[in-house]
């Protein structure tokens, strides 16, 4: 679970001692070992996340592992598209994507709405441009086996604290089977929402077939499975 910085930095396309930097002066957690910094790939994949850094997918896949790859699309097909949510705080806003998602029934919906909130509260999940990903540090998992994105456009526009200042209006849930699934597709769909047209396309914001069609689009070209 843990990268090396000369694993990130060749990844990335940085020089190594632009990971030390961040590490040391933008917040990037990490441990030492051996005199070396080690990285989670979680926190790697949110910090990146909230930074506007590009991660490729596929430095969340150890190569002595073989992780569960979901599509985007086949989760967002699972997980539903929502339009008109209503909301003016991020806790009403949750809310109201909890009621939407399809959970196990072992799961209350109550705790984990308590546990989206508790994320938000250690830091934001905004994207920035007007969009969140919200949640847990842990994957919520379900029990099918089957991977969920949730997409969520609000109503109004609410303030998650995001670092561009833009308040929110589109909000991706995910619920997954297991951790690798949740790191697979939560670094797909960052990557994915680096892709400019395809962002100009949610704030429309597009119909679900438009969305749909893009999403497939852009893992067939841009992101490679």
């Amino acid at each position: 679970m843990f990268l090396k910085v000369t694993d990130i930095a060749a990844a990335i396309g940085v020089d190594e001692k632009t990971v030390v930097n961040w590490v040391k002066t933008k917040g990037l957690p990490a441990h030492k070992q051996d005199d070396r910094y080690r990285i989670n790939r979680v926190d790697l994949l949110e910090w990146a996340t909230n930074h506007g850094i590009t991660i490729p997918p596929e430095l969340f896949a150890a190569s002595d592992e073989t992780p569960d790859r979901p599509l985007v699309s086949d989760a967002l097909v699972q997980g539903g598209i929502f339009y008109d949510l209503p909301g003016d705080t991020p806790e009403s806003a949750l809310r109201e994507v909890v009621s939407r998602l399809k959970l196990p029934r072992s799961l209350d919906p109550e705790f984990l709405l308590q546990t989206l909130l508790a994320r938000e509260a250690l830091g934001s999940t905004a994207f920035g441009n007007g969009i969140a990903i919200p949640h847990v540090r842990n994957p919520i998992v379900g029990q099918t086996g089957e991977s969920a994105i949730s997409l969520c456009f609000l109503k109004n526009p609410i303030d998650f604290d995001a670092i561009d200042g833009t308040p929110v209006t589109i909000l991706f849930t995910l619920v997954t089977p297991n951790v690798k699934a949740h790191l697979h597709l939560l670094a797909k769909l960052a990557f994915l929402l680096h892709d400019q047209r395809f962002q100009t396309l949610l704030h429309r914001p597009g119909t679900e077939n438009e969305i749909m069609t893009a999403v497939r689009e852009l893992e067939e070209t841009i992101i490679k499975k």
